[in-house]
């Protein structure tokens, strides 16, 4: 696998800008590689797969209506062949060196199904890109809530957080339970085996759920602080939060009802389907 091909997929939705810089430092990362590119452009209304710049190796797909994150990546990965798939978001800016070391941590690792990169936020700091697997106690430790806040150090916290202790600890490479999907380089055969994206999710966990999938095949996720990207995060949701905080928190149902509690009879499962809209409308209101 010393060159591979590679397809670069990219998800916009009134992003259309933003991909341009992204595929700059995507061109600059793979000049030695056989690559192309496909953007899916989910019904923007800004007029932004009109914005995209045109390429020989770059195809650009209009979506008559939003289909979800997910599914316009299933849909990019049924127009390519290639072996390694590398989903980024529009927001993501690759810094020289990102896919030589994401492709070397396959290239050791032959049941790595995703390696995924360091995530940076604008002023530098490390993105909670790589996590444990979302339980219901995790979520009461989520990232900004306030038992995270109280119990930085705690258990539970730090399960949310584990990009940020990695990279201190220099690590080179190390198995996840699941990592965000703003950039992940996949192996295409594994992610067919699996049947890619379960579109369930719209936006938002399908993520999770795919790592978690490839774990039940036996497959690993790694994380690799020393591929690292820019993700200013967000740049799509953004233009329509109050959507974004609704597929969130269905998406977080899905999750929970797949892999967490299974039975429709559990408490714990009624809860969740009866707190999560609420929380929902609760953060759309302050949106």
């Amino acid at each position: 696998m010393s060159t591979p091909g590679v397809c670069v997929i990219i998800v916009t939705f009134n992003s259309g800008d933003e991909a341009n810089r992204c595929l700059e430092t995507v061109a600059r990362d793979l000049a030695s590689v056989e690559w192309h590119a496909i953007v899916v452009d989910n019904a923007s209304t800004d007029g932004s797969a009109n914005l995209i710049a045109s390429a020989p190796h770059l195809q650009v797909r209009r979506n008559a209506a939003n289909r979800g994150f997910g599914a316009a990546v299933n849909q990019a990965a049924r127009l390519t062949r290639a072996p390694l798939l590398w989903l980024l978001n529009p927001d993501c800016r690759v810094e020289p060196g990102a896919f030589p070391a994401l492709v070397d941590t396959l290239d050791r690792h032959a049941d790595c199904a995703i390696a995924a990169p360091q995530l940076l936020n604008a002023d530098g700091s490390v993105q909670a890109s790589a996590r444990g697997d979302p339980t219901a106690w995790t979520g009461l430790f989520g990232r900004h809530g306030l038992l995270a806040k109280l119990f930085p150090n705690a258990a539970m916290t730090r399960r949310n957080l584990q990009a940020a202790d990695l990279v201190a600890a220099g690590a080179e490479s190390t198995p996840i339970d699941w990592v965000m999907g703003a950039s992940m380089l996949i192996r295409r055969d594994m992610f067919d085996a699996v049947g890619g994206f379960d579109e369930r999710y719209f936006l938002y966990w399908e993520d999770a759920d795919l790592c978690r999938r490839f774990r039940a095949r036996g497959w690993s996720t790694r994380f690799v602080p020393r591929a690292r990207v820019l993700h200013s995060g967000g740049a799509s949701a953004k233009t329509s939060s109050k959507l974004a905080i609704r597929a969130f928190h269905r998406s977080a149902y899905q999750y929970y009802a797949t892999h967490v509690v299974r039975s429709r009879l559990h408490p714990a499962r009624w809860f969740a389907r009866v707190a999560l809209p609420l929380r929902a409308w609760w953060r759309s209101r302050r949106a």
